[in-house]
C-alpha cells in the first residue's frame, strides 16, 4: 500500500490540543492542493484529527515534552497520513466495539471506529504507535 508514496508534509507537533489547529490547517492545505473533493476532506479532517488526538491523549498522554509526528504522503491513487506518538502503544484489537449495547452512551472509545469507518485502509505499526490512514484519491 505505501509503495511509491512521496512525503509532500512533515511536521512534529508538542502534545497538546492546540495541536489539533495546525492539523486542520495543514490538512485543508494539502487537499487543496491535491483539489480533492469536499467529501473526502470531511473524511480526512475527521480521521486525521481523531488520530492526533489520540495519540496526544493516549499515546502521549498529554505531555508537551513528547511529540506527534505526522506526514502526508501521496501519489496519484493514494493519500496517507501517517501518525506517531512516543507512547508505549496498545493492541488495536482489544478496544470495545463502540456500536456494542453496552458502549453506546460512553464519552470515548470511537476514535479508532471512526477512522475504520472513514478511511478506505488503516494500518498499524510499533505496537501501534503508529497510525496509516489511506485514502483513494
Amino acid at each position: 500500500m505505501n509503495e511509491h508514496l512521496a512525503c509532500i508534509y512533515e511536521v512534529n507537533l508538542p502534545s497538546t490540543l492546540a495541536s489539533i489547529i495546525e492539523v486542520e490547517n495543514l490538512i485543508e492545505k494539502a487537499c487543496a492542493e491535491l483539489h480533492l473533493s469536499e467529501e473526502l476532506f470531511g473524511n480526512i479532517l475527521i480521521s486525521v484529527t481523531e488520530g492526533v488526538n489520540n495519540a496526544i491523549l493516549h499515546g502521549n498522554k498529554s505531555q508537551p515534552v513528547l511529540s506527534v509526528h505526522m506526514e502526508i504522503l501521496n501519489n496519484e491513487d493514494w493519500i496517507c497520513f501517517r501518525i506517531q506518538d512516543q507512547g508505549e502503544g496498545f493492541n488495536p484489537d482489544l478496544i470495545p466495539d463502540p456500536t456494542a449495547p453496552e458502549n453506546l452512551l460512553k464519552e470515548s472509545g470511537r476514535g479508532v471506529f471512526l477512522m475504520r469507518s472513514l478511511a478506505d485502509e488503516v494500518t498499524f505499526e510499533n505496537n501501534a504507535t503508529v497510525v496509516n490512514i489511506y485514502f483513494r484519491r
